[in-house]
């Protein structure tokens, strides 16, 4: 049986402030719609809210019209500001109560080639059960499985299964699975909490696979939090409660007999730093299939960007019992662009520019005898 994992950066639709050539391009957005709907939620606004208020819509295009190009003010009842021909615009709403709506992310098409080179990522891994990261819903992951795949000679997996996370851009963790490995039950984590609040900014979707003989496989899928706004003490704090979270989870099963466990997707984190250490250091029993004799790397450890050791963000942790039946791993980066030419390594034909690229993160598979 062949599990893998692959961080899609979304199939059809994506939001435009995570579309930019660096994260410095749609930063401002993403923490103005965040701000936005916090201080919206508030059950009365206070003169300084109201003007925080103003200074962000300001600042993001959507002081004289409700539309940016990154933005969009969803008005559903009520008024949130004044916007007069003559004098300054101004926050009329008194709070929660006095009007429904919100801030939404504006979304862009994705290029049509790099939806196709996706699916021919998904069709070279070739594997029984495959996790995807940052994939828009499960109707549009059923409708890539149904369409795309047929496209680039691939086989449509018979189980498509996405629950939507804490994640409001569209960026959620999906599984997909051929008919021999049925998915048999869901947990969802995304109400989980601890003294600091909610603690996942996706979820931990667990997944109990059927087995063939009998047995049950636990994956336990992970989009960890992102470096790419908010302070960097901030973001590893919160990717270590995450993290830990995780391996209370996993422990969990472990407690419970369940032997055959994996832990995997995008971490948004190099091995050797703390925010890993719940998953790979600290008592924990995972082992990463890169450490495996029969892994093979293509020269290079990382699996995102120019994938050198500081970019290896995406992993597939197994339990003992799991990783002891590894007979063969490694990882495919033949739909990413590879540098700033597109030389680091082979890509796919049709590859032919950064923009056709399926994602900036690579595939990783292990083939696991079950």
């Amino acid at each position: 049986m062949r599990l893998a994992t692959f961080n899609v950066e979304n199939m059809f639709d994506r939001a435009k402030a995570l579309n930019g050539k660096d994260w410095a391009e749609g930063k401002p957005a993403l923490e103005a719609q965040k701000e936005l709907n916090v201080l919206f939620e508030k059950p009365g606004y206070s003169a300084a809210d109201k003007k925080r208020m103003l200074k962000l819509m300001t600042e993001n295009g959507l002081l004289k019209s409700d539309d940016s190009p990154m933005l969009m003010v969803r008005v559903i009842r009520g008024q949130l500001i004044k916007r007069p021909r003559v004098g300054d615009a101004e926050i009329v709403a008194t709070g929660r109560k006095s009007w429904i709506g919100w801030v939404e992310l504006k979304t862009e098409p994705v290029n049509e080639v790099a939806t196709l080179n996706t699916a021919r990522v998904l069709c070279a891994v070739g594997a029984d059960i495959q996790a995807v990261i940052e994939a828009e819903d499960r109707t549009t992951l059923r409708l890539f499985n149904e369409q795309v795949l047929t496209q680039v000679g691939g086989k449509p997996f018979d189980h498509v299964m996405l629950v939507d996370g804490n994640d409001d851009r569209g960026i959620d963790v999906g599984l997909l699975s051929q008919a021999k490995y049925p998915i048999v039950s869901i947990r969802s984590h995304v109400d989980d909490v601890d003294a600091k609040g909610q603690i996942f900014s996706r979820d931990c979707a667990e997944y109990e696979i059927g087995l063939p003989n009998g047995r049950r496989l636990w994956i336990l899928l992970n989009h960890l939090k992102s470096k790419g706004y908010g302070t960097q003490a901030a973001n590893d704090a919160k990717r270590k409660r995450q993290a830990q979270r995780v391996r209370e989870l996993y422990d969990a099963h472990l407690q419970a007999g369940d032997n055959l466990l994996a832990v995997i997707g995008d971490m948004n984190e190099s091995p050797g730093n703390a925010p890993m250490d719940p998953l790979l250091r600290q008592g924990s029993t995972l082992k990463d299939i890169s450490s495996h004799t029969n892994y093979v790397s293509g020269g290079k450890t990382g699996t995102h960007g120019s994938c050198g050791p500081s970019a290896k963000l995406d992993y597939i942790l197994l339990s003992p019992d799991l990783y002891a039946k590894v007979k063969a791993a490694g990882i495919e980066r033949k739909g990413m662009w590879g540098g700033v030419n597109g030389t680091l390594w082979p890509h796919f034909a049709e590859l032919t520019s950064a923009d056709e690229a399926a994602s900036d993160h690579a595939a990783l598979w292990a083939d696991l005898d079950i």
